[in-house]
């Protein structure tokens, strides 16, 4: 069960419910495979409001390993996520609104 105090979401993938968090290591690994310098950085990339679908796979495979899912991006590419596109994005935003708060869409 997901801990909201702890930036923690739920979410449908690969047919379970997992739990997703941006930890201060998932948050590096962001920004080092995004190249976004910074938290800065990372929080400015995702407040434009463009999001590629490279950019959802590395959010959602960060706070999957953020929380202790051993699961590859690769993986998580090849999995269904409840709601498909829409609901990728959505587990995403709700993912980094959980991190930054709600400035970030």
């Amino acid at each position: 069960m997901a801990n909201p105090q702890r930036g923690e979401i739920e979410a449908v993938i690969g047919g379970e419910r997992r739990v997703l968090c941006l930890t201060l290591g998932a948050l590096a690994e962001l920004e080092a495979r995004l190249q976004a310098g910074d938290l800065v950085g990372l929080s400015e990339r995702f407040a434009g409001g463009r999001i590629s679908a490279r950019d959802l796979t590395a959010i959602i495979g960060a706070g999957l390993r953020g929380a202790g899912n051993a699961i590859a991006d690769d993986d998580l590419a090849r999995m269904a996520i409840e709601g498909g596109l829409k609901g990728a994005a959505e587990v995403a935003a709700r993912l980094l609104r959980a991190t930054f708060g709600e400035a970030v869409e």
